[in-house]
């Protein structure tokens, strides 16, 4: 045992191995059990022993397996004294006391490489297609993320309640529907893995311009995503599009720290300080897209992605940007997934590349769109196009609607400070 540190630091020790191991050991016992809700529940009553007895007897040399051992044993102990008729159960119980005998001789590499296939088929559960989309991203954090219903809550800026209940609603949803412990059959695995790499990107997103609240960005976020994307390319290392995500998300976090001043207002990529960006993070994000480029023939829009971001990343200052390439990219990723987002960004490049009078008929036929109707980017960038074109009345109104659309406080400063400039150069210019 460890020496006995103070009972603060205990606590914080425990939170630090359940954010951890959480996720493994969930996934063992979904495993033994074939049910998230009561495998979750497991893996609390564990936590709880350990806050109970570890401040009293010192934290233990390996404690995710005093974690997994602890939540077997309970798991033994539900089923031993459930009055439950089925011989299903009784059967259950043997297999845990068979498996916790068996754990003890097998090798530790082993335990290792069955616990990780358990976190691949949670991750499958978790972000299956038969729960919504929201379902999906709160019980992902809340499984694999080890995350508190409360943070989950705080992190999207819901109801804390409304969490809650549709983490209820998914784990009863999962349940019902007998949704099985295991990976996707190859004819389904490009679909079921779509929707996992969806909700990681989600969450990313979610850290990375935050769509509502008085923060533009939320740094805890990327880092959860970026773990999970981390873990998953190591589970799943021949799929091109999952080092394709990690690629971009690793490119698109280095920037997080030149985002924004130090009071929180956003500063966009063009005026970013270049110096500020993670090379570390560059660096790991090119090797991972080295490796998606390498495996995937055609690339897929993640990788696509990341090949934009790396461009970026690339140029020194902003005037290097290799714009031409990164009009290619996206018309790569316009093939392989049509879009009207996708084309709105792929007129900024060409505003870029070609001058902003290339780029304003582009985004004009976009206009008429109605997946794009509340989406404030749109009259974000044709606010900046027609700023740069000089017609700053137009500007102005532009950047006035899209302050109107947007959700995030930060971002609407933002805007409202454009139109006001907008307001200020026509004035000056009589």
């Amino acid at each position: 045992m460890a020496p006995h540190p103070h009972q603060a630091d205990i606590h914080r020790t425990i939170d630090a191995v359940w954010r951890m191991e959480s996720a493994r050991g969930i996934a063992g016992l979904v495993h033994i059990v074939r049910d998230v809700g009561l495998a979750e529940e497991l893996a609390q009553d564990a936590l709880v022993a350990a806050l109970e007895k570890w401040p009293e007897d010192g934290v233990p040399d390996n404690p995710g397996a005093w974690l997994m051992t602890t939540a077997r044993n309970r798991a033994i102990d539900r089923l031993r004294h459930l009055k439950l008729r089925e011989e299903k159960h009784l059967q259950v119980a043997w297999e845990l006391e068979q498996m916790q005998e068996e754990a003890a001789r097998r090798h530790e590499q082993l335990l290792d490489d069955a616990v990780g296939d358990d976190v691949l088929r949670l991750m499958f559960i978790a972000c299956h297609p038969v729960l919504p989309q929201e379902s999906r991203v709160a019980l992902t954090l809340r499984l694999l993320g080890g995350l508190e219903t409360g943070e989950i809550a705080r992190a999207f800026l819901a109801n804390e309640a409304t969490v809650a209940q549709r983490i209820v609603r998914a784990k009863r949803t999962l349940a019902e529907a007998g949704v099985p412990f295991e990976i996707p059959r190859r004819e389904e695995l490009p679909e079921r893995l779509a929707a996992v790499l969806g909700v990681i990107y989600l969450v990313f997103n979610e850290g990375y311009a935050a769509t509502a609240g008085d923060d533009w960005i939320r740094p805890a976020l990327c880092e959860e995503a970026m773990r999970l994307g981390r873990v998953l390319a190591g589970l799943m290392p021949e799929e091109p599009e999952v080092h394709g995500l990690v690629a971009l998300m690793e490119l698109q976090a280095s920037r997080l720290h030149a985002r924004t001043t130090p009071d929180g207002r956003p500063v966009l990529l063009m005026d970013q300080d270049r110096s500020r960006w993670d090379r570390l993070l560059i660096g790991r994000g090119l090797a991972a897209l080295e490796r998606a480029e390498r495996l995937a023939d055609p690339p897929g829009p993640y990788t696509l992605q990341a090949a934009i971001a790396a461009c970026h990343a690339r140029a020194l200052t902003a005037a290097e940007t290799d714009w031409a390439r990164i009009v290619a990219l996206y018309d790569a990723l316009l093939r392989c997934l049509p879009s009207p987002v996708v084309a709105l960004n792929r007129a900024v490049a060409v505003s870029m590349a070609a001058g902003p009078e290339a780029a304003l008929p582009l985004v004009d036929a976009l206009l008429d769109e109605p997946k794009l109707s509340s989406y404030h980017p749109l009259p974000s960038v044709r606010g900046d196009l027609l700023f740069r074109l000089g017609r700053l009345h137009e500007a102005r109104a532009e950047f006035e609607r899209a302050a109107g659309l947007t959700a995030n406080a930060r971002e609407r400063e933002l805007l409202v400070a454009r139109a006001a400039r907008c307001l200020e150069m026509a004035a000056a210019a009589g």
